[in-house]
């Protein structure tokens, strides 16, 4: 795989079920993603695009074709292979936060780098400079119960972006959250993605949020189709 691609995908398939009972979700998915790059996955509900981002991301395996991930062929590696290539390169937001909520804010974003081998030390400070970044400077030791929907979007931007990942998957990062405060977390997280260079891989339905990535790709009928 040429090193200036982040992700390459060819000839994709995924189908579930059996025989004549046997459902296609995508069919011959093609993609190329290079670096610092800004793509959202844009289709109705059931379309398929949360399930090819599960698969683009090693969470999930197609049933026919290749993906490769920063240059790893991800239909070809177990699923502890995949884990650590995701510790290592990836981040994720999910549209339900997907918090520890055991842990306060802070814990929740020193978690993934104390879980690569990173120091307390060294992940604090990262975990804190993060934090007041997004404006949460008072808010570290609250559990998530404690914090609004958009401050819990807000840690977990923090922590996924606490490992400076070269690749972050969002999916439905405001499907939760009114139009204001989506709005706040858009700004917030398209901001961060400037600064740390990293390519961003969105899930939406939001057409107005879509339209801030570079790039805009329709799923329908088991295919990717290319909006301008």
């Amino acid at each position: 795989m040429p090193a200036e691609n982040i992700l390459e995908v060819h000839r994709l398939s995924k189908s579930v079920g059996r025989g004549e009972h046997q459902l296609s979700i995508l069919t011959g998915v093609e993609l190329v993603v290079k670096p610092a790059e800004t793509l959202a996955l844009i289709g109705e509900s059931g379309s398929g695009k949360s399930t090819l981002l599960g698969i683009l991301a090693g969470l999930d395996d197609g049933t026919g074709g290749e993906v490769r991930l920063l240059g790893s062929p991800l239909h070809q590696m177990d699923e502890e292979q995949r884990a650590a290539l995701r510790a290592k390169s990836i981040g994720f937001v999910f549209q339900s936060f997907m918090l520890v909520p055991t842990l306060n804010a802070l814990e929740n974003v020193q978690l993934p780098a104390l879980l690569r081998g990173d120091s307390d030390r060294q992940s604090r400070a990262q975990a804190q400079a993060l934090l007041t970044q997004l404006g949460l400077a008072a808010r570290m030791t609250h559990l998530p119960a404690q914090l609004s929907g958009g401050e819990q979007q807000r840690v977990a931007l923090a922590r996924a972006f606490s490992g400076r990942p070269a690749l972050l998957f969002a999916d439905e990062p405001t499907g939760n959250l009114d139009r204001k405060t989506g709005d706040r977390i858009a700004d917030l997280l398209f901001g961060l993605n400037r600064d740390y260079a990293t390519t961003l891989i969105l899930v939406t339905h939001d057409e107005q949020l879509a339209a801030r990535c570079d790039r805009r790709l329709r799923v329908r009928d088991g295919k990717l189709w290319e909006e301008a």
